[in-house]
């Protein structure tokens, strides 16, 4: 069954620009290792009138924006192969070094989902 790893951040839209370099390079190494996709998105519509909105779940201060990820797996234990070759790559040790982060690490929402649904 796939399985996907799935993100939420804020990031500070005056980092987006660095945000979305750091991600491109980033989802190719995922890539590369074995994950089938991987996808990022920013907010846009998130002012709703229902529910919990992003911003409010994930402390949202001013000047940051939402940031949504997810990474697609054959299997569980297929990301767990891939996440492992991923962390051991040194372009994503380089990276990871290089200088801060451009989100807070420590609002970071994360988690591995079995699917549900797949149409």
């Amino acid at each position: 069954m796939r399985y996907i790893d799935g993100f939420v951040l804020a990031v500070p839209k005056k980092n987006l620009p660095l945000y979305r370099a750091v991600a491109q390079k980033a989802g190719k190494i995922w890539q590369e290792h074995g994950a089938l996709q991987y996808i990022e998105a920013v907010g846009d519509d998130l002012d709703v009138k229902f529910g919990v909105a992003f911003p409010r779940t994930i402390k949202l201060k001013p000047g940051e924006t939402v940031v949504t990820s997810f990474i697609l797996f054959k299997s569980r234990t297929h990301r767990d192969r891939v996440n492992a070759k991923v962390m051991k790559d040194l372009r994503m040790k380089k990276m990871m070094e290089k200088g801060p982060m451009p989100f807070d690490v420590k609002r970071m929402v994360y988690g591995g989902f079995k699917l549900l649904v797949d149409l």
